[in-house]
């Protein structure tokens, strides 16, 4: 029987060298990104026919594409690195083209066509059901027998998916919080996702796509002028942002994640901490392998070790004193919930 694991969390918490390390085990079909990749519209309600699921699957991320004709890329995107035929200049980049196909295959574009004969075909069901038989699909393709998603920034999907995938698990990755907000605020993703949020905190949207044209007149041009079809990739990459902002960043989506966890049954959940990852890669491994249900094999744990960087530890620590100080306090709601939540060893 197929298995399906969500690993969430807040990212910048080691969750990119895991996709990879999941991905080298044989028997599992590791999603890298696919939910950061359709974003809140990849879930619509009601029945959707084959070529409208795929819609979903193969338009371009607008906020992706703006921010790669802007000249501020996540280091994530992995098509651009490699390009085959999709641009975003030009035909656009499909959403499932730009993380999640490249990690699965050096042929993303062949895959892309795969695909694109097979899924408009299907016949009209529930958004979930789509993804289960595309699931089902890429495990046939490629000789997977279980399912494992990860995006960062996902902790707050975690209501969404037990209500689309109730048999679902779910993997909690979590970091120390001053380390993990210090590498928030020097990624490209975050540090516009902490501007985006000024802007909905100065106009009361919950969300940038619903700014009237009243609100965004009412914006600091170094805000509005993040809504173009084509930014100034220094208002993102220079601008003065306080770490501390980051710092409570992550303690609000740490909060929220470790409260949204608590409500899934406990055998469907586990907690995987980046530096206990570090300090005993096989015995975690192991146990993540047996909560997802594949063998642990020596080899996968070989090479799941020789990936761990134990150098990103600590990283906080070369913060002046005053300033670490500040950030741990900013920090210190998220700590007390994840202590609250589960034993963790000292950081």
């Amino acid at each position: 029987m197929r298995t399906l694991t969500f690993v969430v969390g807040t990212g910048r918490s080691g969750s990119t060298a895991l996709s990879g390390i999941v991905n080298a085990h044989p028997d599992v079909l590791s999603l890298n990104e696919l939910l950061s990749s359709v974003q809140s519209r990849g879930f619509p309600e009601g029945h959707l026919a084959g070529p409208e699921f795929w819609r979903l699957l193969a338009d371009p991320n607008p906020l992706f594409e703006r921010m790669i004709r802007s000249g501020a890329p996540m280091p994530e995107f992995v098509y651009p690195r490699r390009p085959g035929r999709f641009a975003t200049d030009t035909t656009g980049i499909p959403a499932l083209s730009l993380m999640v196909l490249p990690h699965l295959t050096d042929d993303p574009d062949g895959l892309f066509d795969e695909l694109a004969q097979q899924v408009p075909r299907w016949p009209r069901r529930t958004a979930p059901a789509h993804y289960e038989a595309l699931f089902a699909l890429l495990c046939a393709r490629f000789g997977r027998t279980a399912v494992v998603e990860r995006s960062g920034y996902s902790s707050d999907r975690v209501p969404l998916l037990r209500a689309a995938f109730p048999q679902a698990r779910f993997v909690h990755l979590v970091r120390n919080g001053p380390d993990c907000a210090l590498s928030m605020s020097r990624h490209t993703g975050y540090r516009l996702i902490h501007l985006l949020r000024q802007i909905c905190a100065r106009t009361g949207a919950e969300r940038v796509e619903d700014l009237t044209q009243d609100q965004v007149r009412s914006l600091p041009p170094e805000l509005s002028g993040l809504l173009a079809d084509r930014f100034d990739p220094a208002l993102v990459l220079d601008s003065d942002l306080p770490l501390t902002g980051f710092g409570a960043l992550w303690s609000e989506l740490v909060t929220r994640g470790v409260d949204h966890l608590s409500r899934v049954p406990a055998e469907k959940r586990t907690t995987l901490a980046y530096e206990n990852l570090l300090d005993e890669p096989r015995e975690e491994l192991t146990r993540l392998a047996d909560f997802i249900g594949v063998e642990p094999l020596p080899r996968w744990l070989d090479i799941g070790a020789a990936r761990l960087d134990a150098g990103r530890r600590g990283a906080s620590l070369k913060l002046p004193a005053a300033e670490l100080d500040a950030l741990r306090a900013c920090c210190a709601p998220g700590e007390r919930a994840l202590a609250g939540s589960r034993r963790l060893r000292e950081y």
